[in-house]
Order: C-alpha cells, then sequence, then structure tokens
C-alpha cells in the first residue's frame, strides 16, 4: 500500500511474527536504516545484524528501487522478513592448502570437532583418522575396527568421537591420544549407517549416542557403561539415518518409507511419518548447527565446568529455536523433500518437488532460514526453510552430487560431488562463488569447520584436502 512516497511495511521475524504493527516507510530507506528501526522495535540492547527480504530475495539498496527493479506490488501491505546474521563473517575458501595422504582406501566421512580445533575421517581402509590442523599433518590412527569405517561423530562437547563400520562394530576414540575407549561395542546385525550424540544442553558430559542400522533397529548407547541401554525396533527395512533433537526425541528414516519419532526416557514409538512413496535418505534438523556444536560458537571459549558448558549450550539452543517447535526435513528416492513439525503434528508442512533423480542429501543453514539438497540429478537445490517454497536451483557439477555443508554465517554453501570438485555457492547472488577441483576422483564427504576458517574433503583418490581462504 503505497502513499507518495513511502510504503506501508510490515516488519516480521523469518517465522512471520510481526515486529508491531504496519507503518509507512519512505521508499528511500535501506538496509542500514531498517537495522536501526528493527533494533529499536526489539529493544535490543546489543546492535544485531538483520538481512531484509522481501518474496525470499534480498533487500540491498534503497526499497523503492527494490520493488521497481522486482515489479512488486505495493497495493497491499508489503511484509519484510527480518533476518538476524550472523556478527562474524566467512571468507569462502579459495586454495587447497594441504593435500594429506596416510589413508589406504576411500575416505567415506570427514568431520570437524564441535569447536573446530579437530579434525577427524573414517576410511574403507579401517581406520579413523586424527589430523593435526596446525600443521596439516596426519595425528592419529586408531585401529580396531575390521571393516570399512561408515560413518563417525562427535560428541557435542568435543571430548569423544565414534565411528560405525560395515560389520556392524561402534568404536570410540579419545581424540587426545586416538586410543579407543575400551572395545568394539556390539549389538547391531548389520552395517551402521548414520551416528548422532544427545545434545549437550540435554545432558553434559557428552554420555548417550544413538545409532541407525541396516538391520532395521535404531540403538540408545551409553558411552560410560559403554552398553546398548535401548534397542528401538519397529522398522520393517533399513534405517538410514538418526537424528537426537534438541527437544528430547529421535527421529529415524528408513528403506521402508517411514520416519519414525520416538521419545528417548522409554524408547517409546510416539509418531509415524508417511508421505514418501519410496526409501527415505536422509533427515535434517532446523537447530542441527547449534546441536552438532554445543556450547561452541565462532569465539573459543574455555569452560570451567560441565554445568557451565550445559548452560551456554542451552542458550544457543534456545536463540536457534526461538519461540518455534523444531523443524525437520526428510530427502528421498522418490525424487521428494518433506518438511514436518514432527513433535506437533504427523503431517507434512510442505512438499518439496523439482529434483529428477533422488535426493541424497539435506541440510538446514545454521541460522534455520534455508534448506539446502543435494541430488543425483547433479543438481543442488535452495528452500525456504520455514515454508519450504522453492528458491533457487544450482547448477555447474556434472555428476550426482553427495554432500552439503554450510558457512557458520549461513551465507555461503559448499557441496562435493562424483565430478571430482567442490563447490562453493553465494546465497546473496544465487550464483556459483568458487570452484574448486583437486581431487583426482569422486568427492564422498565434505565439511565447513564451525569457526569457518577451513572445509575439509575426501574420496574415492584415498587424500584428505584441507581448503582455506
Amino acid at each position: 500500500m503505497a502513499s507518495g512516497n513511502s510504503v506501508m511495511c510490515l516488519l516480521a521475524d523469518p517465522e512471520g511474527k510481526p515486529f508491531g504493527n504496519p507503518l509507512y516507510l519512505p521508499q528511500n530507506v535501506g538496509p542500514s536504516e531498517l537495522n536501526i528501526l528493527v533494533n529499536n522495535l526489539q529493544n535490543n540492547d546489543e546492535k544485531f545484524p538483520y538481512a531484509f527480504y522481501v518474496n525470499d530475495k534480498e533487500l540491498l539498496g534503497q526499497l523503492g528501487a527494490y520493488l521497481l527493479e522486482n515489479n512488486v506490488s505495493v497495493e497491499q501491505v508489503l511484509k519484510i522478513v527480518c533476518q538476524p546474521q550472523a556478527v562474524f563473517r566467512v571468507r569462502p575458501v579459495t586454495r587447497c592448502s594441504a593435500t594429506i595422504t596416510g589413508h589406504t582406501e576411500a575416505v567415506l566421512s570427514v568431520s570437524f570437532s564441535p569447536d573446530g580445533q579437530h579434525l577427524a575421517s573414517g576410511s574403507g581402509d579401517t581406520t579413523v583418522r586424527f589430523w593435526d590442523l596446525n600443521t596439516q599433518t596426519p595425528l592419529h590412527t586408531c585401529k580396531g575396527h575390521k571393516n570399512w569405517v561408515l560413518c563417525i561423530s562427535w560428541s557435542p562437547d568435543g571430548k569423544q568421537l565414534v565411528s560405525g563400520d560395515k560389520d556392524g562394530h561402534i568404536s570410540l576414540w579419545d581424540p587426545n591420544d586416538g586410543k579407543a575407549n575400551g572395545s568394539p561395542m556390539n549389538g547391531h546385525k548389520k552395517w551402521i549407517t548414520s551416528l548422532s550424540w544427545e545434545p549437550s544442553h540435554l545432558q553434559t558430559p557428552s554420555r548417550r549416542f544413538a545409532s541407525a542400522s541396516k538391520d532395521g533397529d535404531v540403538r540408545i548407547w551409553d558411552s560410560m557403561l559403554r552398553k546398548c541401554v535401548m534397542c528401538l525396533t519397529g522398522h520393517t527395512l533399513a534405517v538410514t539415518c538418526v537424528k537426537w533433537s534438541g527437544e528430547g526425541l529421535i527421529y529415524s528414516s528408513s528403506q521402508d518409507c517411514t520416519i519414525k519419532v520416538w521419545e528417548t526416557s522409554q524408547g517409546k514409538l510416539i509418531r509415524e511419518l508417511k508421505g514418501h512413496g519410496h526409501w527415505v535418505n536422509t533427515l535434517a534438523l532446523s537447530t542441527e548447527y547449534v546441536l552438532r556444536t554445543g556450547p561452541y560458537d565462532y569465539r573459543t571459549y574455555q569452560f570451567s565446568s560441565s554445568d557451565e558448558m550445559k548452560e551456554a549450550a542451552l542458550t544457543r539452543y534456545n536463540a536457534a529455536k526461538r519461540d518455534s517447535p523444531e523443524r525437520l526435513v526428510s530427502g528421498s528416492d522418490d525424487f521428494t523433500m518433506f518438511l514436518w513439525e514432527p513433535s506437533i503434528n504427523k503431517h507434512p508442512k510442505a512438499r518439496m518437488t523439482g529434483h529428477q533423480q533422488l535426493v541424497n542429501h539435506v541440510y538446514f543453514s545454521p541460522d534455520g532460514r534455508w534448506i539446502a539438497s543435494a541430488s543425483f540429478d547433479k543438481s543442488v537445490k535452495l528452500w525456504n526453510g520455514s515454508t519450504g517454497e522453492f528458491v533457487a536451483t544450482f547448477r555447474g557439477h556434472v555428476g550426482p552430487v553427495y554432500q552439503i555443508s554450510w558457512s557458520a554465517d549461513s551465507r555461503l554453501l559448499l557441496s562435493g560431488s562424483k565430478d571430482s570438485t567442490l563447490k562453493i555457492w553465494d546465497m546473496r547472488t544465487r550464483k556459483l562463488r568458487e570452484d574448486l577441483p583437486g581431487h583426482a576422483d569422486e568427492v564422498f564427504s565434505v565439511d565447513w569447520s564451525p569457526d569457518g576458517k577451513k572445509v575439509a574433503s575426501g574420496g574415492k583418490d584415498r587424500v584428505l584436502k584441507l581448503w582455506m581462504a
């Protein structure tokens, strides 16, 4: 609704909750003036940076010029979504700083620790390795598995790493000395497909984790007792992914086309999410980034106690979740994705279509605003994290895209592909920012460090590569 040189606008948060009543804004306002206005409306003691979006497109200049350029109607109240931004900015990585040999078979998984200070990898050579990020050399080689190490996962406090192999065995490792915490834990009858720790705002020190297996079971393990304390049965085919949510629920996806929701005190099935027509391959939570990093943010803290860590993790989790329920996104062999709010509804919030082949990996941005999806159709797609609406397609890979990872400030997206390259996509321009060739074969796994300074990648060529700005 326009009046002379002003426009009637409603300023709202990413969930659509307004910051007060609609108000007339002059057409010459831009992001800097809007930042001052929103911080005043929010009564923020600290001034937070915001980005502003109209119809999922970022407002970069004056409002009037933006409306004219994008042909936006002002016959109705104009809704401007105000997205809190990270106070720091991650620089895109541009070069390979190290190519580290050591693994004798394909590198199947790479993962930075929650504080970004350590790096681990799992390989088809049956070992887990820790790498020294300062000297960019091998640190510890962890032997104990008898078959391919398929997945690894750091505890949110960074004190332990768990790994699962093709025989169904699970091992725990100390990143400081690379030694196993006891003998392998057995229980699953087939290979381990996914691992997920209980969030640190629910339990610190980190103690329990969940494992998913091709045998159709989800198991909850106590890392201190070193035994399975619960077995969640109900899936009729292989379990492909497991996520331990910040609300204390466990989500498991399966080749039986369902997603099951479990409570974790007695292991009861409380909800079943149906809709996919084929295998469900991958799950992601809207709070996943803060669940993974626990008490750590881009500043390097030293915590004096477990209680202090738990409190810091809870503060970060509440800030990420805000007043909304956690959202879950699922990707499937049926080429579709579903957006859910599973703690309150068994029906999907949105069905997301557009991929031409199976959806291999999905991931919420750290701020929860975006969902990225990787597919065997060689594309990466971007979706609205609140509504599930399609936003953009990133094309450039010439092979299936296996894995994606976000920068900590949500401004950049990393993808690794069968075509042997990594690519970095810019959320502001919706275009390719950096093309990173260098691997001699398929890239199976990529990860962007939580402190934003490094990217790690591994694949079929058996080497681990580190990339820097």
